[in-house]
């Protein structure tokens, strides 16, 4: 089996799973945003093992601060009194998702000059556009078919800025640690923080827009 071939299946699963979970809700989602969240912690630790005291309480913010902001999502967001945490919470999970496949499809067909070469060499700015476009487009129809806050439709394609620099923010880690992948268990993604790294920002930042009163 082909390493797309492989890498497709196993992030299939995730979505699976993760979808599963956010329909249910309630201890099923929770325990499930607390297991994401400990794998994240320990890969986090094993990537900046040695680096100081600073990188574990990071690592620990890093961790806590999405699974919070996505609970929130699933259960409180509201807008005008009316509930829109699952339509909310999949729109997060959308944006960051095309994302990660605009970016990649687009730097492999089109390819040209590196995004940020000295810390992900296989990034391209045309995969950074690819996933600006993919996810604005992915948010839009989600935005209209939902009948979510249409604010959203300008805020998706920010999401998937946001997205990619958590991306390249755990390639620095990454590069700086000596090391691949955050883990070896996930077929195709390496680790859980991998696959997980632009999901963080989106999350934190889209929590923190219903919070404020922008959404």
């Amino acid at each position: 089996m082909s390493d797309l071939a492989v890498r497709t299946l196993s992030g299939l699963l995730l979505i699976l799973i993760a979808l599963v979970a956010a329909f249910l809700g309630g201890y099923v989602f929770a325990v499930l945003v607390a297991l994401a969240s400990v794998v994240m912690l320990a890969e986090w630790r094993r990537i900046a093992a040695g680096w100081g005291f600073g990188w574990s309480v990071g690592g620990f913010i890093y961790a806590l601060l999405p699974a919070l902001a996505l609970l929130w999502i699933r259960d409180r967001a509201a807008v005008d009194g009316q509930s829109i945490g699952f339509e909310l919470l999949l729109w997060v999970f959308i944006v960051t998702w095309a994302t990660d496949i605009g970016a990649y499809f687009a730097g492999r067909a089109i390819g040209g000059p590196k995004l940020a070469p000295s810390i992900s060499p296989n990034k391209t700015i045309a995969g950074l556009a690819g996933g600006i476009v993919s996810a604005g487009l992915a948010g839009f129809a989600w935005v209209q078919a939902m009948h979510l806050p249409q604010v959203l439709i300008l805020v998706g394609p920010l999401m998937a800025v946001a997205a990619q620099a958590g991306d390249l923010f755990e390639s620095w880690m990454k590069r700086r640690a000596g090391v691949k992948d955050s883990g070896t268990w996930l077929p195709g993604h390496g680790g859980l923080l991998d696959r997980l790294d632009g999901l963080v920002p989106v999350a934190v930042i889209t929590a923190a827009l219903v919070l404020g009163g922008v959404v």
